[in-house]
């Protein structure tokens, strides 16, 4: 297993792209609210569906065609 696959956005695939993006979104959301003194009811869901969003992307990308891992083509 590679764990590359997990942190490192070039090994990454767009599901996993996005789902990394709106948790980061999602965090910066959540500190301007407590900047601000807002609350949303249920924001903390938002992590849950980015973190299975990220999940369902990471089993999507150990999925893919094996023959890609080993040789890698940088533009």
């Amino acid at each position: 297993m590679k764990f590359t696959k997990v942190y490192d956005p070039r090994e990454m695939n767009s599901y996993q792209f996005v789902a990394a993006t709106g948790l980061v979104m999602t965090l910066v959301a959540n500190i301007i609210m407590l900047l601000i003194g807002k609350s949303m009811p249920n924001f903390e869901a938002l992590y849950l569906c980015w973190a299975v969003f990220f999940a369902l992307g990471t089993v999507v990308n150990y999925n893919s065609s094996p023959d890609d891992h080993d040789h890698h083509h940088h533009h």
